[in-house]
Parts: C-alpha cells; structure tokens; sequence
C-alpha cells in the first residue's frame, strides 16, 4: 500500500510539474511577444512626426509660412509678454514625471533601468539630428542672437520627454499618459514668446522629439543587449509542488 501511495504521489508531482512548466513557457511567450510588439517599428506611428517636421521644413522657404512667422513676431511684439526662463525647466518635467509615477508605485512597460536606457537613447538621437541641423540650415533667431533657430532643441526635448511618458503609460492609464504634452505645448509656445524661435522651428521640434523617442524604442532591445551580461542558454527551476496528500518539486531544463 505504501508504494502504490509513493507511485501515485510521485506520478502526481510529475503531473503537477508538467502543468506548472507549460504555465510557465506560455507566461515566456506571452512576455516575448508582448515586447515584441512594444519596441515593434510602425510607419503608423511616423506619420505625425513626419507631418510637423515636414511643416517645419517647408517654412523655411514657403513665404506663406514666412508670413505666418512674421506675423506671429510681430503679435508677440505688440503685447510684449513677459520673457521668462521657465521653459529652461519644463522641457524635462515630462521625463521627471515618468520617474515620479514610478517612485510612487505606478509601474510603466519598463523597469527603472530600462526605461532609462530608452531615455537616455532618445537624448542622444534628438541631439545627433537637432546639432548637426542648426548649424547646416543657420536659421536667424527672431531676436536676432545667432543663426542657430532651426529646429527647436527645447521643444525637441520637451516633446521627446512627453511621448517617453506616453509610451510608458499608454496601456496602463491614459490621462497620465498624456499629462506630458500640455507641458511640451507650453514649452515650445514660450520658445516663441521669449522670441527665440520661429512657428516653424517649434513644429519641427515637437516632430524631431517624437520620432527621437520612436526610435529608442525600436532600438531598445538591441540597445539594451549592451548593458546586460551574456545570459546563458541553460535555464534550470526548481519549484515545490503542494498537493493534500503530498508533496514534491518539479523540475524545469529549458536549453
């Protein structure tokens, strides 16, 4: 009676540990494919991007769109706004907020030190495009400063911060998800209002700073691979198994 109870014990662990490792690969694949579509590249997600850094592009040369930055120069100076330098700051508030969320439990798509890779990838993407750009195109500040307008770094950034927080909280809760964006409005509206920027250099900003972030995104997995250690093939899990009658360990080997 004794062995028929070891058999049927041992053969309901083997059972029960079958079960737990099919689990678990479906739970694999799940996150595998979950990832997959998250860092996924889209022409969708390109064509709002490429719209504001095309309008921004065109305003260069458009007279139209010349016409339009003139004229809203000389609304600005009409009214005399107050220049202040806050729009110094909330270019990065976007970002902080991401960090914020997660100080106080909100979990986004990635950890602590994966979304700061993503981060921190989409900064060098936007400066790599952004630098290079002022000083081949020498747009004129509207004040007059230097010849360095065109695109907007400070809405680039803005924008990129705003669209790193959207993409981290867009499944989980979509009002702070977006919370970012009336803040890089604000930034990129103050560019022109202190009278550093062009309409046109703030549209194209707000492009080059989402597609900086889109990017970080694709790149992430390959990005990432260099910030993590060699992982091995051979995973191997051992797990109790608790049953009324009796109890036991499976066994998981995945190659």
């Amino acid at each position: 009676m004794k062995i028929v109870t070891i058999i049927f014990a041992t053969c309901s662990n083997i059972f029960f540990g079958q079960v737990k490792s099919d689990s678990l690969d479906m739970r694999k694949r799940d996150v595998e494919n979950y990832a997959h579509t998250v860092h996924q590249p889209t022409y969708k997600k390109l064509i709002i991007p490429t719209a504001l850094i095309g309008f921004g592009v065109i305003s260069l040369n458009s007279d139209a769109l010349k016409n339009l930055n003139r004229s809203t120069q000389y609304e600005i100076g009409e009214h005399q706004p107050k220049h202040i330098k806050l729009d110094n700051y909330t270019q990065y508030l976007p970002a902080a907020l991401v960090y914020g969320y997660h100080i106080v439990g909100l979990k986004g798509k990635h950890n602590l030190k994966e979304r700061t890779i993503i981060y921190g990838t989409s900064q060098l993407i936007s400066a790599a495009i952004v630098l290079p750009l002022k000083h081949l195109v020498k747009e004129e500040r509207p004040d007059g400063s230097n010849h360095l307008s065109f695109p907007s770094g400070h809405t680039t950034t803005a924008f990129s911060s705003a669209h790193f927080l959207f993409r981290e909280y867009q499944d989980e809760n979509i009002w702070l998800a977006i919370s970012g964006y009336p803040i890089a409005i604000f930034t990129g509206v103050y560019r022109t209002l202190n009278d550093k920027h062009w309409v046109g250099d703030v549209v194209a900003g707000a492009g080059f700073g989402i597609l900086s972030t889109e990017l970080a995104y694709w790149l992430f997995p390959s990005v990432n691979k260099l910030f993590n250690k060699k992982e091995s093939k051979t995973t191997t899990i051992i797990y109790p198994v608790l049953e009324p009658k009796s109890i036991g360990a499976g066994f998981v080997l995945n190659f």
